[in-house]
């Protein structure tokens, strides 16, 4: 079997949040492109020093919660993320890693991770919405 038969081989693990399927009364697992996106999802969520096992596991956005939206804030928070993905997926080359100010009013930026899966050479990207003010709620989008 060659590695573009059965992708597999860019890891499967649970689904993020973890999901189980009633009627088999399983855990619902992810694989692929979905599972690395759902990776980065958790590596951008964890502060580092978070994981007892895995010390410098983590991007730290956390400390960014209260800092102003400045170019320098912007550039801090594209290193961090962009450090994190060098050291800890090595199934995907970050291509670009874009800070998006969308409403400073509202608290609220995106972080931008475009792609490529290293191995099969597919593009992809990770929208991850991050919230400047501590315990914001985004409203239901219509």
């Amino acid at each position: 079997m060659s590695y573009t038969d059965d992708a597999d081989f860019l890891g499967t693990g649970w689904t993020f949040p973890p999901t189980f399927d009633r009627l088999s009364n399983a855990v619902v697992m992810s694989s692929d492109v979905e599972n690395i996106r759902q990776c980065l999802s958790v590596l951008l969520q964890t502060s580092i020093g978070e994981r007892l096992m895995l010390p410098t596991y983590g991007c730290s956005l956390a400390d960014k919660v209260f800092s102003a939206l400045t170019s320098t804030t912007a550039n801090q928070i594209r290193a961090l993320v962009e450090q994190a993905i060098l050291d800890w997926e090595p199934r995907i080359e970050a291509e670009e890693v874009q800070v998006r100010d969308l409403d400073p009013t509202d608290g609220r930026l995106e972080i931008v991770v475009d792609f490529r899966v290293r191995q099969t050479n597919v593009r992809s990207n990770l929208v991850f919405p991050f919230y400047l003010l501590e315990a914001t709620i985004t409203p239901p989008q219509p």
